[in-house]
């Protein structure tokens, strides 16, 4: 599913409306994750002819935003996008026992000479040739393209905040988890409702954003089932094949984990607090030097303290230090793109310009019931003046156990 989204996320900016080009997207059913994959391309009307007649169809080019796919034989090339951040975990081996490098190609690509990687920094070209010499060569520096449309995003802030229920003076918490044991919901399940807990509902909204292998792994009902006290209390739970994008625009800090997103909140600039940390991360890459670089969330103290110190004593300089050891040539991703991909198909590009990203539309208004219990804490205010004043904070009820009490004090 990963695979799936980020191409499309890519593939329209890049190709238009060629009439050269015949587009059909297929799709591999030995996938672990691919549960949803076929329900996403028909809600698409995309050409999907059956994985195993693709060999038949003869393609000029295929382009993948997963490495660990079986590629049929031919002698067309294959262009690899990675599906996150390149190159900076351990994931499984599903060929031995042991672990590999992510968004890395089977070594039959490379030596036959069909594989192009696509990176987002020179360190990436470096790293790929010390962790596997067949890399050598076969790497093209083109930026980042969700990057690059992240920042294409931003002059819709406010109409994103808009349509996700953001009013104004409040701030939105977004909630991001990659996948697997070591990531936020795996650890901590319960995060999200704890935060909706001791967060105003007048004051902060809450996006939640999960990474689409949890979706794919454990289906959208259990996923639905097990933030029920979060959503009842008024969480957002976004779709994860559109609209991470515009909810990570709109906020205003991230709490997250090892995965991309985080990493591309660092990015925008957004203060960013971790509750969890996979051990999969490799040493000297951006992920990693995140993960050495900002707070910790304490699961065992108030939680609203430390979002609030996350925001009041963020420094965005020095987590851009950090992202910019990811990402190079920022806004040429999209050109740079397009220009491998005519030039793998052997094609002259169009004459009209293209090639560049386009901003997300607004997210539909969001699809959550309103709020309607609260506990309500009040406290007098200016005792010692003579002007007295209430204050006054809701609490959503469904994030409460019975009979729990505040954590905040007034």
């Amino acid at each position: 599913m990963t695979s799936l989204v980020r191409v499309l996320e890519v593939l329209p900016d890049l190709v238009g409306n060629d009439p050269r080009l015949a587009i059909v997207f297929a799709h591999d059913p030995t996938s672990a994750f691919g549960e949803g994959v076929p329900e996403l391309l028909r809600s698409l009307r995309c050409r999907t002819p059956p994985w195993a007649q693709l060999a038949e169809a003869e393609p000029d080019l295929l382009i993948s935003a997963s490495e660990n796919i079986g590629v049929p034989s031919g002698d067309y090339p294959v262009l690899v996008l990675p599906h996150g951040i390149g190159f900076q975990k351990l994931v499984p081996d599903s060929a031995s026992s042991g672990t590999r490098l992510s968004d890395l190609v089977p070594d039959g690509l490379l030596s036959a000479g069909r594989a192009w990687l696509t990176v987002s920094h020179l360190d990436q070209e470096s790293q790929l040739a010390a962790a596997h010499p067949a890399t050598a060569g076969r790497t093209v520096l083109v930026g980042d393209p969700c990057l690059d449309r992240l920042h294409a995003n931003l002059r819709w802030r406010d109409r994103y905040r808009s349509s996700l229920g953001v009013g104004p003076g409040q701030q939105l918490v977004f909630v991001t988890s990659a996948w697997g044991p070591g990531a936020l919901i795996g650890r901590h399940p319960d995060l999200p409702a704890r935060l909706l807990a001791e967060l105003s509902a007048d004051e902060y909204r809450l996006a939640l954003v999960l990474h689409p292998n949890v979706w794919s792994g454990h289906g959208a009902w259990q996923i639905r089932v097990a933030q029920r006290s979060a959503l009842a209390a008024g969480a957002l739970l976004i779709d994860p094949t559109a609209g991470w994008q515009q909810a990570l625009t709109a906020s205003d800090v991230v709490v997250g984990d090892h995965g991309s997103v985080t990493l591309y909140g660092a990015a925008l600039g957004r203060p960013v607090v971790l509750a969890a940390f996979g051990e999969e991360m490799v040493p000297g890459t951006a992920g990693h030097t995140l993960g050495r670089s900002v707070p910790m969330l304490d699961r065992s103290a108030p939680l609203r303290p430390q979002i609030d110190a996350a925001v009041s004593g963020h420094r965005s300089d020095r987590l851009m230090a950090v992202a910019q050891r990811a990402f190079m040539e920022p806004g040429s991703a999209f050109p740079e793109l397009r220009r491998l991909l005519y030039q793998l198909l052997k094609l002259a590009p169009p004459a009209e310009t293209g090639g560049r990203p386009m901003a997300f539309p607004p997210v539909p208004q969001a699809d959550a019931p309103p709020v309607t219990s609260f506990y309500v804490e009040t406290a007098l205010l200016g005792t010692d003046s003579p002007s007295l004043r209430v204050s006054v904070r809701r609490y959503p009820a469904a994030a409460r156990e019975p009979g729990e009490e505040s954590e905040q004090t007034f």
